[in-house]
This record gives C-alpha cells, sequence and structure tokens, in this order.
C-alpha cells in the first residue's frame, strides 16, 4: 500500500513496481480423490457391436424367411442359389428384393446366382460386375 502511495505522488519509479501486487491468483481447484462410494466414469470408444456377414445357400423359396430375418437383424447376406431350382431362385430373388427396400438396404449381384443383401447399416463401394462386364470384354477381344 505504501508503494502504491508513493508512486502516486510520483516519489517512487514506476519501474520498481513489484509485479506480484498486480498478479491475482486464482484459487486452484482441488481434484476430489476416488472414495470408495464413487466410481469413475469410462466411456467406451468400441461404440458399434461385431459386425456380421451370414453366408447362405438356399435349396428352396420357404429357406428365404430364415435370410430375412438376418436382414432384420441388421447383418448382411451373402445368397448362393446355386443348389436352387431356377424357378424357386426368381422367386427367392424377388422377395430378397422386396426384403431390402423394406429395410432401406441395397442388393447387389456379385456372380452368377450370387447375391449381396445388405441392411441401412452398411455401406457397400463399388460394383463386382464392372469388373466382370470389363474382364469378359478384355477375353473377347
Amino acid at each position: 500500500m505504501l508503494r502504491r502511495m508513493w508512486q502516486f505522488l510520483g516519489l517512487a519509479d514506476e519501474e520498481e513496481e513489484d509485479e506480484s501486487l498486480f498478479e491475482e491468483h486464482a484459487p486452484e481447484p482441488e481434484i476430489e480423490p476416488l472414495t470408495q462410494g464413487k466410481r469413475a466414469t469410462v466411456v467406451s470408444l468400441h461404440t458399434q457391436k461385431q459386425v456380421r456377414v451370414v453366408l447362405v445357400e438356399p435349396t428352396n423359396y420357404e429357406d428365404s424367411q430364415g435370410i430375412a430375418d438376418h436382414l432384420k437383424a441388421h447383418r448382411s447376406v451373402i445368397i448362393n442359389l446355386h443348389r436352387c431350382p431356377y424357378d424357386q431362385s426368381a422367386r427367392v430373388v424377388d422377395f430378397m428384393s422386396g426384403c431390402v427396400y423394406a429395410v432401406g438396404g441395397i442388393m447387389q449381384k456379385l456372380g452368377h446366382l450370387i447375391f449381396l443383401c445388405a441392411p441401412d447399416n452398411v455401406d457397400v463401394q463399388g460394383t463386382i460386375s464392372e469388373y466382370l462386364a470389363n474382364e469378359s470384354r478384355a477375353q473377347l477381344r
């Protein structure tokens, strides 16, 4: 206080100011240690559950309801229709196309009588049919 008064009257040099007078000491926050009654919050970095792809080889149209159940459970399904008669495989593809539309997913042809049905939570990039078409064109040349 005395130093400030001398500075106010001009009798003390302003350069000699004690900087500690102008520093404000903010109280440091106290960290409470964990006690037996309190628990720390743990956040998992792995928020998405394990993704599963199901491979199915139906032998008739009746197997298509089980495939649709996988789609409803947000699982991707690869359908191999080689063991299914042609007339029933066409019905399976039609039914699965409707199921995929209902869940907002996608259906892609991977090869001859092999299809991928994926729900809306799966992002599929690219198409294999373009690769197969380019490969067959190269063989024709």
